[in-house]
């Protein structure tokens, strides 16, 4: 029997505050790479480095402390807890890091008026948008300073123009905050708002597109 890989010969490097889409059709690989690159998965063979740390070859205890100390997520589906406000929501992470319930609940609002929530702070899931849901989602992952964020097709439940806001906003943040960044997206034009783009089709890169975006009107 021949085995099937998922990926195959996969290879790239990324930089310290370097923005990167994972671009490709349904079925091509792009979310099992980013489940690999989180922790998530373990690849049958070949490695992945994170700050000189060998993740593959990490127990699950020590994943899950790496990704606690390391690793931000935004999901598609923004994953709010509806019994909790935005300002609950965004201090979760720290609560299982056992941060002091005024400390997280101050970071929280720090991070919320980052992304410009400051008026809906203690709007609950349903009271909000699914941009401003989105956005919570985004403090949340930002909340524990992590050096890498892993964006599972973030904007895939939002309509085009938040979808801009929203990218918008995540690319200024890890920019100024000197953060890393992979989304995972089927679309080239959400793509295009990288720094770096790595297209994956049938588990192999086809190609890897570099742009570096100097200000914020180059992309409408």
């Amino acid at each position: 029997e021949s085995k099937v890989f998922a990926l195959n010969g996969v290879s790239f490097s990324l930089n310290k505050g370097e923005f990167c889409a994972v671009v490709g059709p349904s079925g091509s690989g792009k979310s099992t790479l980013l489940n690999m690159m989180a922790g998530l998965e373990k690849p049958s063979r070949g490695e992945i480095v994170i700050a000189g740390t060998h993740i593959e070859k990490m127990t699950e205890r020590q994943l899950v402390t790496f990704r606690r100390q390391n690793v931000g997520f935004i999901f598609q589906s923004y994953n709010l807890l509806k019994t909790m406000n935005a300002v609950e929501n965004v201090a979760l992470p720290l609560t299982f890091r056992g941060v002091p319930k005024k400390v997280r609940t101050e970071k929280a609002k720090k991070y919320l008026k980052l992304v410009g929530l400051e008026k809906q702070m203690n709007h609950m899931a349903n009271e909000m948008s699914g941009g401003q849901q989105q956005r919570v989602g985004i403090a949340r992952a930002l909340v524990v300073d992590p050096r890498i964020i892993f964006a599972d097709e973030p904007t895939g439940n939002l309509d085009s123009r938040t979808t801009m806001d929203v990218l918008k906003l995540m690319r200024r943040i890890v920019r100024e905050r000197q953060q890393t960044l992979i989304m995972v997206t089927h679309d080239n034009h959400l793509a295009s708002f990288a720094d770096k783009q790595i297209h994956i089709v049938d588990g192999k890169i086809l190609k890897i597109e570099e742009q570096y975006h100097e200000d914020e009107e180059e992309l409408k």
